[in-house]
């Protein structure tokens, strides 16, 4: 097992326990205990919340004599938790981008960029139902890193994404939020409205869908 030395006093038992499974690329509860300095109760406490979280993976190890043991492991989910500093660069090349390209330029390569995604995918959604196209564009925006969510109503669809890969660049950076809005609208290809946004103090961004065929 890797040790994870430096500031640990500062650091909660949470977070080492990810850095130390991160390190080791799999370790044990004892493990995992020794490195947080806390009981393996509290360990597995942890380790059940990141699990239900998505964050982490157990898998079942068996030895010639005594009970299996698991080991814990990051998922891709988790694994994401780590390269942070890219916010940092991408907020650094958009301000350099925008000290040098008027607005309208930066819409665009806002808007080129949701295009390429929109291109690669379109053959998966071209031409289907509304509902399949809504199918798979919360499958497509959980692939960003959004966990979405769509549901029928009176006057069309809804939906709702319940989290923002790119909150931390949206506060400095409101046109991040075109990325979302503009997948959105190709893939449904059908009028919609956001009622609320993350990065501006929202719970949730939320999208209404006007069903196109409803008075076809």
């Amino acid at each position: 097992m890797v040790k994870i030395t430096g500031n640990n006093h500062r650091k909660s038992t949470r977070e080492i326990i990810l850095e130390t499974i991160k390190a080791s690329r799999q370790a044990k509860v004892e493990d995992l205990a020794e490195a947080a300095n806390v009981s393996p109760v509290t360990v597995r406490h942890h380790l059940n919340s990141l699990q239900a979280e998505g964050l982490i993976e157990s898998n079942s190890v068996r030895r010639k004599v005594g009970r299996p043991y698991y080991v814990y492991s990051l998922s891709e989910q988790g694994q994401e938790l780590f390269p942070k500093r890219y916010v940092r660069l991408t907020t650094r090349l958009l301000e350099e981008l925008k000290a040098v390209m008027p607005s309208e330029a930066i819409d665009q390569v806002f808007k080129g960029v949701v295009q390429t995604v929109v291109d690669d995918h379109r053959p998966y959604f071209e031409g289907q139902p509304i509902e399949k196209r809504l199918d798979y564009l919360v499958s497509l925006l959980e692939e960003e890193g959004f966990l979405a969510r769509w549901e029928k109503t009176e006057d069309g669809y809804s939906l709702t994404e319940y989290n923002c890969p790119y909150y931390s660049i949206g506060q400095e950076h409101i046109e991040i939020c075109t990325f979302d809005t503009e997948l959105i609208a190709h893939v449904v290809q059908a009028p919609i409205r956001q009622h609320s946004c993350m990065v501006q103090g929202a719970d949730c961004c939320q999208f209404s869908i006007a069903d196109a065929t409803a008075n076809s």
